[in-house]
């Protein structure tokens, strides 16, 4: 299998993968609702996130690097919602728009797993983009969480779905590593082909562990102050305990 080729299934298998846990869905709805538009989603993937708030009837833009997962964005449109969306292929670091937004935003986690100087980059550049009024948020793992699990986990098989071309059953499992560079999350996608072959693409992604504080200094040296930060998507008050770490900053 070529690159382009393992670009796409992963892409594919990503987006069922995520689609199944609309936990935070509702969030980002009411924060849309109350920010207006128009709104600018940063590593939006295969539009998990920016569908829904397009089709909630918000004007959307959505950006991302991976040319696959923009790809498959496009295969999930449909024409009602895609007359309020725009989608472009950019760096979240570097990107640059003749436009200011209402509300800027990384779910997934996205946050968390950019290195230091990109995440400094990249609030910068939201800054930047903001309207007058607007508001920066992101969604984190609550780190307190990740530095307190064990140091490793194998993988662990956590659900299965079915390929959306061979009807294949797809195996999801996770596992983890935890050491100075950061906290390595690792998620397997097994095909399990009907002649007893297993053929498995995986992804890997390295979350920053960092306090709150930390998080919360970034944001002050990129002239944004927090407004409020959250544990959890019922937008509860954050806590050493809570599951997430959510941030929203303005101006």
């Amino acid at each position: 299998m070529d690159k382009t080729e393992t670009e796409r299934r992963l892409a594919a298998y990503y987006d069922i993968h995520h689609g199944r846990h609309p936990e935070d869905l509702d969030f980002w709805t009411q924060l849309a609702d109350k920010q207006g538009g128009p709104i600018l989603e940063l590593g939006c993937g295969t539009g998990r996130v920016l569908l829904r708030l397009a089709r909630a009837g918000h004007s959307i833009f959505g950006l991302d690097r991976n040319y696959a997962m923009l790809a498959r964005l496009k295969d999930n449109l449909t024409p009602e919602p895609a007359s309020r969306i725009l989608i472009m292929q950019a760096d979240l670091t570097s990107f640059q728009l003749a436009k200011q937004f209402a509300l800027i935003f990384l779910a997934c986690n996205t946050f968390s797993a950019l290195p230091g100087g990109d995440r400094m980059r990249c609030l910068e550049n939201a800054a930047a983009h903001l309207a007058p009024g607007g508001l920066f948020a992101a969604s984190l793992p609550n780190p307190v969480l990740l530095a307190g699990l064990p140091d490793r986990s194998d993988a662990e098989v956590e659900e299965v779905f079915p390929d959306p071309e061979t009807g294949d059953p797809i195996q999801v499992s996770s596992g983890w590593e935890r050491d100075q560079k950061g906290f390595h999350l690792y998620w397997h996608y097994d095909r399990l082909m009907a002649d007893g072959h297993v053929q498995r693409l995986s992804l890997r992604t390295t979350h920053a562990i960092h306090d709150r504080q930390t998080y919360l200094k970034e944001l002050g040296m990129a002239g944004l102050r927090s407004v409020a930060v959250y544990g959890d998507y019922d937008f509860s008050a954050y806590r050493r305990s809570s599951p997430h770490l959510i941030i929203a900053a303005a101006f």
